[in-house]
């Protein structure tokens, strides 16, 4: 489609402001530009039809069936958003007193202290503003305890191979060296590998439980037990936590801190770059150095606390404050029933559709029960007929569905990760299955028209290495 600017006629314009009665400033001239910018010029329903295009081009949760594993894609109920939308939350201003805002920071409170409860922590900050940020926040916090106590031989964190690739980059960003450890052929930490990683330098272990091949580690308390003995804390990413909210806390597993994806186990839409929020729950021996400010509940009122030895802040004001309301609301619809229901329909779900796969032909990287989210191995077919996990995700597309994971964990070469979250309906699963058995059947019988697909799609098959290597990034007008 084109580009607004290719759209763009000259005349064409859509402002209706009125005249202005203030007086016209003049700019100096050495601030003026030589040329006016080259902006499109546009009627107002040249832009409409644009994005409404555009929109059409795109592929969200509201559209179809979206089992991004490791993602928790899930549908966002619309009351998260109408509860976002109070002009009670969005006509604030972040630096009014505190006395004014007191219905906010009770609904900060509020948040902090139920999702303390679903993890198992004692205290939180809601400040970082996603994910990666959460897991920088939890390892400072890591890394202040061990220097508090002059531990600061502690410079090693301990990374599994099967983890997600923010973990090691969040670990070299705040100042650790990462050490790898291996998996088993089961998929779970290998135990012995990480007797041999602790040490005297260890300072922690980044680790998600199910893991990423979506696997309930069994010996989840041991290894816990082995970072301990060694000096080393326990950071929990909260990526899958979906699989378990309700039904086990990363506190009793031994885990000092954790972060939390509150736009994807807590139902905030998020894709496309945001919005995000990755709140840090810790364990009271790391409560001192939470970034400031905190919320604390006294007999006045609610208040902003700076805990006692504070890494400071981690973001300016208090963090993403309207995703907070929507994964608040979220944790208020569900209650305390709801939310472990929730988690194990999203274990019903990827069981279900896991087997009907495996039954249809696919090989699974992992045989047995799964938590949330499972990983074929299409290495075999690739070997069989040249339709490789790309060429299957691409054909997807044609059905109406958006394809699951690629290539990720990279501990399986051919892997397809689906997490088909709670939810999805049966209908909406056996429709799934339906599809990948037809393309199944495609692969075994022609296997080079995989590698054409999508054929319905707005775009075809792009070159993806020179969209890589030699991106467009700036549009350049004909001359």
């Amino acid at each position: 489609m084109k580009l607004l600017f290719e759209r763009s006629t000259v005349g064409h314009k859509s402002e209706l402001l009125p005249c202005c009665s203030t007086p016209a400033y003049e700019l100096p001239a050495d601030l003026l530009r030589a040329e006016a910018p080259a902006l499109p010029q546009l009627a107002e329903i040249e832009v409409e039809r644009h994005y409404t295009e555009l929109a059409k081009q795109t592929f969200g949760v509201n559209d179809g069936f979206y089992p991004l594993g490791s993602c928790t894609m899930k549908y966002n109920p619309s009351i998260n958003e109408d509860m976002a939308a109070l002009p009670g939350f969005t006509k604030l201003h972040p630096l009014q007193p505190e006395s004014t805002v007191q219905g906010a920071l009770e609904a900060m409170y509020t948040a902090t202290e139920l999702l303390q409860e679903i993890t198992g922590m004692d205290a939180m900050t809601l400040q970082p503003s996603a994910g990666a940020h959460g897991e920088y926040t939890g390892l400072l916090l890591i890394r202040a305890y061990h220097q508090s106590r002059g531990d600061t031989a502690r410079t090693k964190i301990i990374v599994p191979d099967s983890a997600h690739g923010t973990n090691p980059a969040s670990a070299v960003m705040a100042g650790f060296s990462v050490v790898n450890i291996p998996s088993d052929e089961k998929g779970c930490v290998d135990l012995d590998g990480l007797r041999k990683a602790v040490g005297p330098d260890t300072a922690g272990l980044m680790l998600t439980n199910p893991n990423t091949v979506g696997i309930f580690d069994p010996n989840i308390l041991e290894i816990t037990k082995i970072v301990h003995e060694a000096g080393g804390l326990c950071y929990y990413d909260g990526a899958n936590l979906n699989a378990v909210m309700g039904m086990a806390r990363p506190g009793d597993m031994g885990f000092d801190c954790i972060h939390l994806n509150l736009h994807k186990t807590f139902s905030t839409p998020h894709g496309g770059g945001g919005p995000g929020s990755g709140p840090v729950g810790c364990k009271a021996h790391l409560a001192q150095f939470l970034p400031t400010p905190v919320v604390v509940k006294t007999e006045e009122g609610y208040h902003l606390h700076a805990p006692e030895a504070s890494l400071g802040r981690m973001r300016s004001l208090y963090g993403n404050f309207l995703v907070v309301i929507r994964a608040l609301t979220y944790v208020l619809s569900l209650g305390k029933e709801g939310i472990p229901a929730a988690s194990q329909g999203a274990v019903l779900n990827a069981n279900y559709l896991m087997k009907k796969l495996a039954d249809l032909g696919y090989d699974m990287a992992y045989p047995g029960f799964c938590m949330h989210e499972f990983v074929m191995d299409i290495g075999k077919l690739k070997k069989e007929t040249g339709a490789s996990a790309m060429e299957i995700a691409k054909r997807l597309l044609d059905y109406g569905m958006h394809p699951p994971t690629m290539y990720f964990p990279l501990i399986v070469h051919e892997a397809l990760m689906v997490e088909p979250t709670e939810t999805e309906s049966k209908e909406t699963l056996d429709a799934a299955a339906e599809v990948y058995g037809k393309i199944l059947a495609e692969a075994k019988e022609d296997g080079q028209r995989l590698h054409d697909a999508p054929f319905n799609t707005p775009i075809g098959r792009p070159d993806e290495v020179g969209a890589a290597r030699q991106p467009i990034l700036r549009w350049t007008p004909a001359e």
